[in-house]
């Protein structure tokens, strides 16, 4: 390894390899780190290649060094803004269940209802 990077540290590479669980970034002529492909970007990554390409200079945020190992985790992602979720400030998060009551107001309700009619009908 050439520099001391540090945690945090933000830097311009060149992308140098593209594997399907990352893209591995030269930092200096005897440095590289990896960028899994978690740390792209917010949201689902199918394939690398859409966002990055071989040669593509790159900014990246230093996660974690590990010296013995010679590895050094980056991320692009973390230098971008998180996408909004669409929540209201101030307001609490419903659950799943209340979200799914409020939508299908009758839903397996009258399914349970129905049932019983089914039932009643069959003679059993």
């Amino acid at each position: 390894m050439g520099k001391k990077y540090e945690v945090g540290e933000e830097l311009t590479g060149k992308v140098t390899g593209i594997q399907p669980y990352g893209a591995f970034v030269a930092l200096d002529e005897e440095t590289q780190g990896l960028v899994h492909i978690s740390e792209i970007t917010y949201g689902f990554v199918k394939d690398i290649n859409d966002y990055l390409a071989v040669g593509d200079e790159v900014n990246v945020k230093v996660l974690e060094v590990d010296y013995d190992a010679g590895k050094i985790s980056l991320s692009i992602r973390a230098l971008k803004e998180a996408p909004n979720n669409h929540h209201k400030a101030g307001r609490p998060r419903k659950s799943l269940q209340d979200r799914v009551k409020e939508q299908d107001a009758d839903g397996f309700n009258s399914l349970k209802d129905k049932l019983k009619d089914w039932i009643d009908r069959s003679g059993y």
